[in-house]
């Protein structure tokens, strides 16, 4: 059964487009240009940082971020850039009982925000820049599963990627969820693996109180 509920960050809580927008600026790049080339790296199996060497190489994304922040301009996403099921879907998962956590690959600047955001909503915030580990590597899921009360096979984790989010989670004996949305989502959304790793294939949120519950009505 799945008592424990594991989300991703970004494009899966929060919509990342005016952030990616005030990257194109710094790069002074149009943000369509910037849009266009993140879709295609994405869409050819490369790192999503590698959009930042086609524009100036060698650019180096935590140098960048210190002198952005210096610059009065540090990386930034607040209630509004929450996706509008965000609230609902945790309010109806913590009044079915289950515990909830988030866990993505952010700086240890975006797990203050997100603990500023939900300080009441979940149970864990942990951020890759927290654990010294990031996505897809193996070792992010074993932190992930050493801070939620619950046996791995008891944990549902939530993202948007089919790469970063559902294989390594998969692969460390998690049930997973992939929302359909983002670029990644988009462009991986009808793979042979988004449509057979998944457990859930959802496209909001608030569908998984109802999916958990009859899986674990079946499972009982």
């Amino acid at each position: 059964m799945i008592h424990a509920v594991v989300f991703d960050v970004g494009e899966c809580l929060v919509d990342e487009t005016r952030e990616y927008g005030t990257w194109a600026d710094w790069l002074k790049v149009p943000r369509h240009t910037f849009a266009a080339m993140f879709g295609a790296v994405i869409a050819q199996g490369r790192d999503y940082r590698q959009v930042f060497q086609e524009f100036q190489p060698g650019f180096d994304l935590y140098a960048e971020r210190d002198r952005r922040a210096q610059a009065g301009q540090p990386e930034h996403f607040g209630e509004e850039d929450l996706y509008p099921d965000v609230r609902p879907a945790l309010a109806q998962l913590r009044a079915d009982g289950l515990w909830l956590g988030i866990a993505g690959n952010q700086t240890v600047r975006a797990g203050t925000i997100l603990r500023e955001l939900f300080t009441k909503d979940v149970d864990l915030i942990g951020t890759s820049d927290d654990w010294g580990a990031s996505k897809p590597d193996p070792s992010f899921f074993v932190r992930v599963a050493e801070a939620v009360p619950y046996a791995a096979d008891e944990i549902l984790y939530v993202g948007d990627r089919v790469d970063n989010d559902i294989r390594p989670a998969l692969a460390a004996g998690m049930h997973t969820a992939l929302i359909h949305r983002g670029p990644w989502a988009t462009i991986q959304w009808d793979t042979e693996d988004a449509k057979r790793l998944p457990t859930f294939r959802v496209d909001s949120l608030t569908e998984l109180p109802q999916l958990i519950q009859g899986f674990n009505e079946r499972a009982r």
